[in-house]
């Protein structure tokens, strides 16, 4: 497959020209999408199919226009998952999915809505919260990723924990890290945290909290109370 040039366009309208896609690219050469261009739309996959990522970084894959290649493994293979559709104020997945829309719009996917305190995911995912939701994405934590080590992205920690700002982490997060690693815990039944300073923290509002998942009551991030 060729690449077009790029050109930034809007995932939601899907305003390419004909024969192209709305993709998410890496533009900085970092390892997170931060951009989108428009990309030959050649394949045929659907959501649920296998499918192969020619490159990552450029928004290159074989799943039709609508979905892109997720999950990839060093093979460049890994699942088509369908786009959000609708809008951004007001995303809409099928059957009533989860759309989970990160990086500032330039990544948009209906992912498996999960909790964090099971870690529901399947193998290689884990449960991670992105805004006020959680969902399943793949764990990037490799020999890093335990309580207290340093983090910049969602998915760098270990199933079960997540990366939060360093002021709230506490003392344990190394001087100078923006974020770090610290587990989640269970509101009723709180085992100790890792840290001294930390205790169990309401991740939501006890007020307003969500339908989804079920067990929103329960769930806790060690840190420091604010």
């Amino acid at each position: 497959m060729g690449r077009c040039s790029p050109a930034t366009c809007d995932p939601f309208d899907q305003d390419c020209p004909a024969g192209e896609k709305c993709s998410a690219i890496i533009s900085d050469g970092g390892g997170s999408w931060d951009s989108t261009a428009c990309v030959p739309a050649d394949g045929t996959g659907q959501p649920g199919d296998s499918c192969i990522a020619e490159s990552v970084a450029a928004g290159l894959d074989d799943c039709a226009k609508g979905s892109m290649c997720w999950d990839v493994d060093d093979m460049g293979m890994g699942t088509c998952v369908a786009l959000c559709t609708g809008t951004a104020d007001a995303p809409t997945c099928p059957d009533q999915g989860s759309c989970t829309i990160i990086n500032n719009g330039a990544l948009n996917l209906c992912l498996p809505a999960c909790s964090p305190l099971l870690q529901d995911c399947s193998e290689g995912n884990a449960c991670y919260p992105v805004g006020d939701a959680f969902t399943c994405a793949p764990d990037a934590s490799g020999d890093t990723g335990i309580a207290n080590d340093p983090c910049e992205f969602i998915n760098v920690c270990e199933a079960g924990l997540m990366c939060a700002g360093a002021a709230f982490v506490g003392a344990g997060c190394p001087q100078g890290s923006t974020g770090c690693c610290t587990p989640f815990c269970d509101l009723s039944d709180p085992a100790a945290c890792p840290n001294p300073d930390q205790s169990c923290v309401e991740f939501y509002d006890p007020m307003n909290l969500p339908i989804d998942p079920p067990d929103a009551k329960d769930i806790g991030v060690c840190g420091l109370p604010t």
